[in-house]
């Protein structure tokens, strides 16, 4: 007797490949006949699992939205330190966007415009919750030093989102840059910007540190 595929790792399989190829061709490039195709499914299999182009472009979103949950934030929700917290959310996120096997999230960068109405909505207010996490950890940041502020919070964020959000576009991991020296450069250039000083060192072997 064949096991039972459960329905949510298979949409989420299906976001997986289908990511990739909205990835290659654009959202307006890509038929549901080419998605079919990749996910080895028969039109009316595709529809039956997504509904529609748009559906399956929200359901992709949703489930970047999921992974950044899942790999950054469920990670450093722990760490006290609001210095480290800051420092280990943008070395997670860093890692989704440059690292080739989470498309997933990428589509949420290239083809946020591609989606419509309540869909949008639904995914932009989650995008907005992630915002003002990192506005309220930048404040705590920025309260713990005991200076003064040189950027308001919500400037620094989107700051920060921006930068991260573009390395996709120009990032070669087979480049002359490795990911370690990446990062280390965003952190730095982030942290100087934000205190006027160098970024905290990194946590002790025997502190808290959900990333090793």
């Amino acid at each position: 007797m064949a096991e039972a595929v459960d329905p949510k790792q298979r949409l989420r399989e299906i976001c997986r490949v289908a990511a990739r190829v909205f990835y290659e061709k654009g959202y307006d490039g890509a038929s549901m006949q080419d998605i079919s195709e990749a996910v080895k499914l028969t039109k009316a299999g595709l529809y039956h699992h997504v509904g529609s182009k748009d559906r399956l472009l929200f359901e992709i979103m949703n489930y970047g939205m999921d992974i950044l949950d899942e790999t950054v934030l469920e990670k450093v929700k722990s760490i006290e330190d609001p210095k480290e917290k800051l420092r280990q959310t943008i070395i997670g996120h860093i890692d989704l966007v440059v690292r080739a096997r989470d498309l997933e999230i990428t589509v949420i960068l290239h083809e946020n415009r591609s989606l419509k109405g309540a869909l949008r909505k639904k995914i932009n207010t989650r995008k907005k919750a992630y915002i003002h996490f990192l506005e309220d950890l930048i404040a705590q940041v920025q309260d713990q030093s005991g200076q003064q502020r040189l950027i308001a919070p919500a400037l620094a964020a989107f700051n920060l989102l921006g930068t991260i959000n573009w390395l996709y576009q120009w990032y070669r991991p087979e480049g002359p840059i490795t990911q370690e020296e990446l990062t280390e450069g965003c952190v730095e250039f982030f942290f100087r910007g934000l205190l006027g000083g160098g970024p905290p060192s990194p946590a002790r072997p025997e502190d808290h540190n959900p990333f090793v």
